[in-house]
């Protein structure tokens, strides 16, 4: 995530994280540190991961104060282990107080993310199947969450819904059958955008085929039909399979030889990295 991305993208969420926790002011720290005092805080690992987030964590103390320097031992994508020093905020005490908590908030989510797709990612590795992420992300966090899974080595589905097709069983509803969802997304989707189609069964795949669908996606479905669905499907449209992905069983679906496999777990269900700031003391 380089500086243009966070200036563009970034910073009015953060800001606005940061509006949530400190309404008007932040009592605690007013009250023991009412005046300027130049001081330096550790940032510690309290167990093992993959980071993701540093410049997100940084940005929370520059827009508090452009004079903090935040230096770190260790880039994104780094593994790092329980007890390990990873970095330190250098500047005013009052900035390294007020900002503690909504930027390891930010670290500590984006590292588990990452932590977790990379366990997922290791799985995958030396099969033709890419791991993809979802739009099951927390409202407003989205860009941080997705960045996360590519720092993790997973890769991005669509980032929201003017950035790709994909027809679910409600769009098919509405529009009656798969065959019209994808002739009437044909007329109105420019050329250039693929179309993707949710099927849950072998009818719909079949339908689904027939209608010119580039990508076929299998929801939910046990694993001999979607073997079934693989040699309907031939080799006539790239493959993904999604439905209750998780570590524990996405090994099982490495020997169909899908394309894609996207899991929300990645999202909204990894658990935190634990970090913290310790060693808080005045520096003169």
């Amino acid at each position: 995530m380089n500086s243009i991305t966070m200036k563009m993208n970034a910073d009015n969420l953060i800001l606005s994280a940061l509006k949530e926790d400190i309404t008007s002011e932040d009592v605690s720290t007013n009250a023991v540190m009412p005046d300027y005092c130049e001081g330096e805080v550790d940032l510690i690992a309290k167990e093992d991961g993959i980071i993701a987030g540093l410049p997100v964590f940084s940005r929370v103390f520059e827009l508090l104060d452009d004079r903090t320097v935040i230096s770190f031992s260790i880039k994104d994508g780094d593994h790092v282990s329980n007890g390990q020093k990873i970095g330190f905020i250098h500047g005013d005490i009052r900035v390294l107080l007020s900002g503690e908590r909504t930027a390891l908030n930010y670290l500590q989510r984006m590292s588990g993310i990452a932590t977790y797709t990379h366990s997922i990612a290791e799985m995958l590795k030396g099969s033709k199947t890419t791991l993809l992420d979802t739009r099951k992300t927390t409202p407003n966090n989205r860009i941080f969450e997705k960045y996360a899974v590519t720092v993790g080595g997973g890769h991005n589905h669509r980032y929201n819904l003017s950035d790709g097709v994909l027809l679910k069983d409600n769009h098919i509803g509405a529009a009656g059958n798969v065959t019209k969802a994808v002739q009437m997304t044909r007329s109105y989707a420019p050329f250039v955008r693929k179309i993707e189609v949710e099927v849950e069964n072998l009818n719909m795949v079949k339908e689904a085929v027939d209608a010119g669908a580039d990508i076929i996606m299998l929801d939910n479905m046990d694993h001999d039909t979607m073997k079934e669905a693989m040699k309907l499907i031939d080799g006539r449209a790239e493959v993904e399979c999604s439905g209750n992905v998780t570590k524990e069983n996405i090994a099982k679906l490495i020997d169909l030889g899908v394309d894609y496999i996207s899991s929300g777990a990645l999202t909204h269900s990894a658990p935190i990295l634990d970090l913290s700031m310790k060693n808080l003391h005045p520096v003169k």
